[in-house]
Parts: C-alpha cells; sequence; structure tokens
C-alpha cells in the first residue's frame, strides 16, 4: 500500500481520508484545524506540523481545499509545497477551481518531473462518506491510470474529461447547472406550498414528470419532505451556500473568457450571492428555498 499526504480536511476531505484509510493505506495529514486533524489521527493517520512535511516522504499528494486562492497558496506561495513533495509522487488536487491555476500547479509540478491530476468531485458529503463520489479528472490518461486505485477508494465513478484544467471546466459546468436545478426546485416548491399543496406530494408528482431532476428527488430543499438531507436538519452541513456562490463565479469567469452566454447562470450566482449577503453563506445551498417560504 502507498504512503499517501491528505491536505485539506473539511467537510469532504475528512471522509475521503478516512475512506483511503480503510482501504489499507498509510496516510499522513495535515489541516489548519487541530480538531480535523486530531480526528484523523484517532483513526489511524499521522498528523503533520505543516504541509511541507507531510509531502516530503509521501508516494501520492492529495489535496481537497476551498478555492484557487488556497490551492495557489499551497503549491505556489511562498511557503508552497512543490519543491518539497517527494521525486516521483502523483499529485491529485480534488478541489474546485478554476481551470487556469489547475494549470499553473500542474505545469509547476510537470517543470519537477512530477505528474498531476486537477480531480474535482461530485456528490456531496454523503457521497464522501460512503465512497462514492464522482471524479471529473484533467490531465494525463496514463497519470490517471496510475492513479486509479486511489480514486476507486474514495469513489464510484471516474471521468476522464481531458487534458490538464479539463476536469474544473467540466465540474464548474456541473455545478452552475446544479445550482440553476436548486433555485428553480426551490421556486417551485414554494410556489406549490403557497397554494396550499402538500409539498411532498408535489416533489413525488414532479418527480414522475418532466420537472424531475436531482435537486428535486435527492436532495429536497423542503423541510419536512426527505430524511438525512440538509433540509432535515436546519440547512446544516452539505454544500455551503458561499462554496455554490463560488462555483458560480467560477463559470461565470470562464464564460468570459470563452465569450459564452450563460444567463441563467449569472443569475443563479446573484441569488446565492444576495442569500449569502443575508447571513446564510454558511449554510447549505439548499438554503436558497429559505427566502420564498412563508412563515
Amino acid at each position: 500500500m502507498s504512503h499517501i499526504a491528505f491536505i485539506g480536511l473539511g467537510n469532504m476531505g475528512a471522509p475521503m481520508a478516512h475512506n483511503l484509510l480503510k482501504a489499507g493505506h498509510e496516510l499522513t495529514v495535515f489541516d489548519l484545524s487541530a480538531g480535523a486533524v486530531q480526528s484523523l489521527a484517532g483513526a489511524g493517520a499521522r498528523s503533520a506540523p505543516s504541509a511541507r512535511a507531510a509531502v516530503e516522504a509521501a508516494d501520492v499528494v492529495v489535496s481537497m481545499l476551498p478555492a484557487s486562492a488556497h490551492v495557489h497558496s499551497l503549491y505556489l506561495g511562498q511557503q508552497g509545497i512543490v519543491p518539497h513533495i517527494a521525486d516521483g509522487a502523483l499529485v491529485v488536487d480534488c478541489s474546485t477551481i478554476a481551470a487556469a491555476t489547475a494549470q499553473a500547479v500542474a505545469q509547476a509540478l510537470a517543470a519537477r518531473g512530477l505528474a498531476a491530476l486537477d480531480a474535482p468531485v461530485s456528490g456531496g458529503t454523503a457521497g464522501a462518506a460512503a465512497g462514492t463520489l464522482t471524479f471529473i479528472v484533467g490531465g494525463e490518461a496514463a497519470t490517471l491510470e496510475r492513479a486509479r486505485p486511489y480514486l476507486s477508494a474514495m469513489g464510484k465513478n471516474i471521468f476522464h474529461a481531458g487534458a490538464s484544467g479539463a476536469g474544473q471546466v467540466a465540474k464548474i459546468c456541473n455545478n452552475m447547472l446544479l445550482g440553476i436545478l436548486m433555485a428553480g426546485t426551490a421556486e417551485a416548491l414554494a410556489l406549490g406550498a403557497a397554494h396550499g399543496l402538500d409539498p411532498k406530494v408535489l416533489s413525488d408528482i414532479m418527480g414522475k414528470s418532466s420537472g424531475r431532476n436531482w435537486a428535486l428527488e435527492l436532495y429536497n430543499p423542503y423541510p419536512g419532505v426527505m430524511e438525512n438531507v440538509p433540509a432535515a436538519r436546519g440547512y446544516s452541513g452539505g454544500f455551503g451556500v458561499d462554496l455554490m456562490h463560488k462555483d458560480l463565479g467560477l463559470a461565470a469567469e470562464a464564460a468570459i473568457a470563452a465569450r459564452c452566454a450563460v444567463p441563467l447562470g449569472e443569475l443563479a450566482r446573484n441569488l446565492y450571492g444576495m442569500h449569502s449577503l443575508s447571513g446564510s453563506g454558511g449554510l447549505d445551498f439548499s438554503s436558497i428555498i429559505q427566502p420564498l417560504l412563508r412563515e
């Protein structure tokens, strides 16, 4: 089994790291949260005092961070880890970031002779815990084959989107659609409830009709309709409003770069931005329904 350095133990990274431990890999972990590190250490991982120390003897480096700025700082900043990664190591960044940042990191790693993939994920915290994530991979096909055993320990579906950065573009497209679908699903359910319909009955109707979608069926935003989703626990956990707003911003930037129109994506970005400004940035993104509900 391999020695893996895992950096970033948030809502997604922690369960992903746990699944690598379950697969029998030796893990060294680092996160700015001491509590997150202690939790993994209690499960059998070794803790490192810094990201640099974590990667020095690792066969594989996996990172899972919130945004482009964090990934850039980790790899390319003044205290960046690129010069400290062990020769011959494989690097897999699972963060959702700008394609340009992923490409810059890959180029810096390539200059050191290191193989790298951008491999953002879909499936949420439930998928991370269950080991059923979908990995959307950018990079060389041969590098993906080398990484496949590690990705398979954390996920169920692995797609090769194309060259470096392609995984990020595909993920951004997916999350833009998800944000649009969640906002539309929230509006439809709130409208039906305002007219006296039972939101569970309406969800069942739309789930068997042309309004059927993932947000409606597997991540319903209306409180009381579905168990084991953020709406059933006050919108805690899950995928945060601020993260969705960030991803929709990445989609907007990608659209500008490609001279592509994404009017619904821009509208969704503004909706989540306003929701964040109302103080809901830390709630799950399905809480976008809250401003629409009647008391």
